[in-house]
């Protein structure tokens, strides 16, 4: 383990890092931190304007992101990486487009400008559906953008109020309209298994979906993390615990319309309709390539060596200022270690996974219990069924226990 930086200590990349780069895709996540409201569900590390006080500002934000990015093109010519344009981008938050466009944009063309953006790179922000306008979308397109993931988390506004979300689901047509005309590729996400979604609630929200011919779909289980607003209400009996059966209800519906209507899955949670539309950028995560993740709180990870920055936007600031990268933490991960993570991402993959010879012994069992699909399963290839997918964790157990 390696650790934390300070001005007078310099941080290095572990040495072995750099083997087989030149084999992996470098992509580049982003973190912008800022929400205008926190909604009930979220764990993620996100922060509202009353939450952050003074110290921790919006308008200099980008300032200091890029001032990262500089800092971790020095720590990657210091390990002796070979020279790599980033093939994917991704904004995420919190909510990125609280920034302004042209904000957003300087940040891309920092990441640009260091270390250059491969042919046909994908450039993906999330965006909620109200904190965006036509003429934000165009700026973000003009600026390289490619791609944009709105969270529509549901068409019904009673779903969408135990979510505390705040859009009008009325306003997502629009979006998507203002989107297309700039010339951007579409994604939406939705949540299943709300506190209270009625199944007809939930089909609702498909057909939405569908009726708006989105380039891309991701379909989330709710998950009643600890310590946010939902698992208080929970607690409380205010709300009901999502129940596990519904929600493999919910999901093999989704499944079953996706697939019906063109969008093929690709991964557990993710459909496209065509190949190109498939997130090149989480794709890269389950395969367990290269990136380097900006801002307070975000992941990296290089050649088995990943490691995280500290969480809140005010030491996170505080160290870029002083011209130190805001480490947290980090580990180098032992073979087995990226063994087991390798089967725990790539069984996620509906181009299937090859297990190697050291496993292809459990993948009968696997088959006659419906998890996997018998044809790959002869070559040595663990491709999950419909069942499987619902039962993915199990099935990882199975393979490295």
């Amino acid at each position: 383990m390696t650790p934390p930086a300070t001005p007078a200590t310099p941080w290095l990349l572990p040495e072995g890092v750099a083997v087989g780069a030149s084999e992996r895709d470098l992509g580049v996540y982003l973190h912008v931190p800022f929400c205008s409201v926190r909604c009930g569900y979220c764990d993620f590390n996100t922060y509202t304007a009353t939450e952050l006080g003074g110290g921790a500002s919006q308008a200099s934000y980008a300032t200091t992101a890029i001032g990262e990015i500089a800092l971790a093109d020095a720590a990657l010519r210091d390990a002796g990486l070979p020279a790599r344009e980033v093939s994917t981008v991704f904004l995420g938050g919190g909510t990125p487009t609280l920034l302004p466009a042209h904000e957003l944009a300087r940040m891309l063309a920092a990441v640009a400008d260091t270390w250059g953006l491969a042919d046909g790179a994908e450039v993906t922000t999330e965006a909620n559906p109200d904190s965006v306008t036509a003429p934000d979308l165009a700026a973000l397109a003009a600026a390289g953008f490619t791609r944009v993931s709105f969270g529509m988390q549901s068409a019904v506004p009673e779903v969408l109020a135990t979510l505390d979300r705040t859009h009008d689901p009325a306003r997502v047509p629009d979006v998507v309209r203002w989107a297309r005309d700039a010339g951007l590729a579409v994604s939406l996400d939705v949540i299943y298994g709300t506190p209270g979604e009625s199944e007809d609630q939930w089909r609702r929200s498909i057909d939405a979906v569908l009726a708006l011919e989105p380039d891309h779909i991701s379909a989330y289980a709710l998950v009643v993390e600890a310590g946010t607003k939902m698992a208080a209400r929970v607690r409380r009996g205010e709300l009901p615990m999502p129940d596990g059966d519904d929600e493999a209800t919910k999901y093999e519906l989704a499944a079953t319309v996706f697939d019906a209507a063109g969008y093929g899955w690709y991964e557990i949670s993710n459909f496209a309709r065509r190949p190109q539309d498939r997130c090149r950028h989480n794709i890269a995560y389950w395969r367990s390539h290269d990136w380097w993740g900006i801002g307070p709180g975000a992941h990296s990870h290089l050649g088995g060596y990943r490691w995280w920055n500290v969480k809140h936007p005010r030491p996170y600031a505080d160290r870029i200022a002083a011209g130190t990268l805001p480490l947290a933490d980090g580990e180098h991960l032992t073979p087995a270690q990226r063994e087991d993570e390798r089967i725990l991402l790539g069984i996620r993959l509906a181009e299937g996974l090859d297990v190697g010879a050291h496993l292809v012994g459990r993948l009968p069992g696997l088959v006659s219990d419906g998890l996997l699909q018998a044809a790959p399963a002869r070559d040595g290839v663990a491709l999950l069924t419909l069942r499987g997918r619902l039962l993915a964790d199990t099935v990882v157990v199975r393979l490295t226990d």
